[in-house]
């Protein structure tokens, strides 16, 4: 048995070849973290993360075509390697200051880590959409920064 999403909500369910402890890292860490988020064609060129519970985060992801795009929050939980809830909000654009709850477990399957990705209220399907894009592309681009990391034995 299954739930329904409602519309103001987005789940995206992705499988990284990577123990949980890594991947929970990359969301945990500046200097990981500005080496993924965004999505493609997007550099994070700013990340500060207070990371611990009441900690805020404020992170800019630039394109040449989008210019500069500055987001933060506060972390709701932190369960090292397991789950992460935080508030998510643009500073500006069509969904300015619209704050969302996003929450993500970790789990290990055979090696790898079930990265689940939930973040609701949205203000339309039109925005919810919007991040389906943009939250896909950035796990894209985990998986590539965890195949350098494999690759140098990190």
């Amino acid at each position: 048995m299954s739930a329904q999403l409602a519309d103001d909500e987005l789940l995206i369910r992705r499988t990284f070849d990577a123990p949980p402890e890594l991947i929970f890292s990359l969301w945990a860490e500046e200097e990981h973290f500005r080496k993924w988020m965004g999505p493609e064609g997007f550099d994070c060129l700013r990340a500060e993360l207070d990371f611990r519970v009441g900690g805020s985060y404020r992170a800019m992801i630039y394109s040449e075509e989008h210019g500069e795009n500055w987001f933060g929050g506060v972390y709701r939980e932190i369960a090292p390697n397991r789950r992460l809830v935080f508030t998510f909000a643009w500073d500006e654009g069509p969904s300015a200051r619209n704050e969302t709850l996003v929450t993500i477990t970790f789990t290990e399957r055979n090696g790898k880590t079930e990265q689940v990705f939930h973040q609701t209220p949205f203000l339309n399907v039109e925005r919810r959409d919007s991040h389906l894009g943009g939250w896909t592309s950035a796990f894209e681009c985990i998986e590539a920064y965890v195949a350098e990391l494999s690759r140098k034995g990190t």
